[in-house]
């Protein structure tokens, strides 16, 4: 284990081991072996990043930045995370399993979001009020809201960090970054290009450990205005329950069980692709999943082919290899899940296509699977499954596709196919998700809001409104009368 490449915190400028003195080996998923440690931040560590975080925002050299310089910064941040797109993807899928193809061109293309964001830092407007008192002006600002613990999963980390960061930096903020304890090395590395771009020290912290010596303080630490998690609804629950200790204004970005309708006049071919793309795209490690396939019963027989017809075609292997459709899952753990998960779908009568098993290799390999279910109650259609695992399900009507999408807590991603553009209208309206793709899946921008419903969560990221969330507006009322207050006991 000495060998192994080791990774540090970084904290208030300052390239650190934990004060505990833990570290943690992290796997490869491709070969299940350990390949490289990092070091576990305290919840002395969390005080030392979280006091930097408060110091520097009375610190001259980020307080009175303007807003077109902090764009600025944000701008260097951009080019560098572009030049290291290649680096940054190759350690993301050595780490979590996720294909090189994907990590690499996500973190290029996740530059822009950080250009996006430099170019909103000097478009926060205030507003002159028409106050209907004529002696007063009164006008509006927005302020950074101030200390921001941005909470980011192994999966998507360079995208889910970039519509946190972004933003944050972008009001004034500052932030300290908690990378998952499961594959956290494009986090730490990434920290390398926050220094490199010129924030001044404490702007920035980047750390990781486990719950108890880690996310707990961080959470529920007195000094946190804002946290921003993306995560599961079991861990969300915890972080509500510790922002009642701060009073913390919190956005959730959590999972879901996002429904793919397929109706009688789509395009086969491109709802199999989309179907394909919503859940064995990223090996089914994502969030926005679209694991509730419900096609028309009209055409699930041929659609079930088409999808067979690809799938076969599907490479599962090294996820570094550029030929590679599908990698192995971050954890074993997700694998016996599954298998769990598909013997309980076998029990409610669901048929099982493609496979069902894990592939018989080293590493937390699981084949792509498709389940044919006779019931909304078959196991594979009410939990989150992540991993390759399409589940289909037939419906007869609209009024009951759209029933059925709807029949979840959940409500983060959803995906509708049709060449009827009034049905396309009618039913994403009517479908309860914070996203909606027609004849398409798994599309996104720095310019569109990204976020869910009900036990998806709350908040938005990306789009205008995301970095609105990182202030607080102030009043500020300047008397313009000749005379003093006459009567200081009435209200104005």
């Amino acid at each position: 284990m000495g060998n192994l490449p080791h990774f540090q915190l970084f904290i208030d400028g300052v390239w650190t081991e934990g004060s505990a003195s833990q570290v943690m080996t992290s796997e490869n998923p491709a070969t299940g072996q350990g390949w490289a440690t990092f070091a576990c931040a305290s919840s002395e560590d969390v005080d030392r990043a979280i006091a930097a975080a408060k110091r520097v925002l009375d610190d001259p050299e980020w307080r009175d930045l303007t807003q077109t310089q902090r764009g600025k910064l944000l701008y260097r941040l951009a080019e560098l995370v572009a030049e290291n797109a290649a680096r940054l993807g190759e350690l993301e899928t050595t780490d979590s399993g996720k294909l090189l193809a994907e990590t690499s061109a996500q973190t290029g293309y996740v530059a822009d979001y950080y250009r996006y964001f430099a170019g909103l830092a000097d478009k926060i407007e205030g507003t002159v009020l028409p106050i209907d008192k004529p002696d007063m002006h009164v006008f509006t600002t927005r302020e950074a809201i101030g200390v921001v613990a941005a909470i980011v999963p192994w999966n998507a980390q360079m995208f889910l960090t970039a519509t946190k960061l972004g933003p944050a930096l972008a009001a004034g903020c500052s932030v300290v970054l908690k990378a998952s304890e499961i594959a956290p090395a494009p986090m730490l590395e990434f920290a390398k290009l926050i220094e490199q771009a010129g924030f001044p020290p404490g702007v920035v912290s980047v750390i990781t450990g486990d719950a108890e010596n880690c996310a707990i303080p961080l959470t529920r630490h007195p000094d946190v205005d804002r946290i921003a998690f993306t995560g599961g609804p079991e861990t969300a629950r915890h972080v509500v329950r510790n922002s009642a200790e701060n009073f913390a204004v919190t956005s959730l970005e959590l999972g879901g069980k996002s429904p793919i309708l397929v109706f009688e006049d789509a395009d086969l071919d491109g709802a199999a692709n989309g179907l394909i793309a919503g859940n064995f795209g990223a090996s089914g490690q994502s969030c926005v999943a679209g694991t509730r396939g419900l096609v028309h019963r009209s055409i699930l027989g041929p659609l079930v082919e088409r999808i067979a017809e690809k799938a076969s075609a599907i490479r599962l292997g090294d996820p570094l290899q550029p030929e590679t459709h599908v990698g192995p899952l971050c954890t074993a753990a997700q694998v016996r899940k599954i298998e769990e998960t598909l013997n309980k779908a076998r029990a409610q009568g669901a048929v099982i296509h493609l496979s069902g098993e894990a592939a018989d290799r080293p590493g937390n390999y699981m084949n792509p699977t498709l389940v044919e279910c006779k019931s909304p109650e078959t196991e594979t259609l009410k939990i989150e499954m992540f991993g390759p695992v399409m589940s289909l399900l037939p419906f007869d009507t609209e009024e009951e596709a759209i029933a059925l999408a709807n029949s979840t807590p959940y409500g983060l991603g959803s995906g509708v196919f049709t060449q009827n553009l009034a049905r396309a209208h009618r039913v994403s309206k009517r479908i309860r998700a914070g996203i909606c793709w027609v004849n398409t899946y798994r599309a996104i921008s720095p310019i569109a809001p990204f976020g869910g419903f009900n036990q998806s969560g709350y908040g938005r990221e990306a789009g205008v409104e995301a970095i609105l969330d990182y202030t607080r507006t102030k009043t500020t009322w300047i008397s313009t009368a000749q005379e003093p207050m006459a009567n200081p006991f009435i209200m104005r």
